[in-house]
């Protein structure tokens, strides 16, 4: 059974910072790229990461650039998203997805994790 499991939500305040973890299990974790995705409610999901098997490449939305930084644990089967100085219009759910390359189709999708920026 194909598991991801998103943890690291909550309210923050503008400025702040959060660490979004997804545990995986059930699928070849070091052969996947691993994205975040987020969807805001009324709007379409929109990615915004993406890291490549190895972890030697990633990629960014505009809006995350700077920001946001990636990253994975292929031992632990586990990517990270931390975020950095967060802004009202990063609250979203966050969700966590496999695919086998960046940008080809989500394989595999979380949960999803509620992150909510908010003074």
């Amino acid at each position: 059974e194909v598991k991801l499991v998103e943890s690291g939500g909550g309210l923050v305040q503008p400025g702040g910072s959060l660490t979004l973890s997804c545990a995986t299990s059930g699928f070849t974790f070091s052969s996947a790229s691993m994205s975040w995705v987020r969807q805001a409610p009324g709007t379409e999901r929109e990615g915004v990461s993406c890291i490549n098997p190895s972890g030697g490449s990633a990629l960014y939305a505009d809006s995350a650039k700077g920001r946001f930084t990636i990253s994975r644990d292929n031992a632990e089967e586990t990517v990270y998203l931390q975020m950095d100085n967060l802004r009202p219009e990063d609250t979203a759910m966050y969700y966590c997805a496999a695919e086998y390359r960046c940008g080809e189709g989500i394989d595999y999708w979380g949960q999803g994790t509620q992150v909510t920026v908010s003074p």
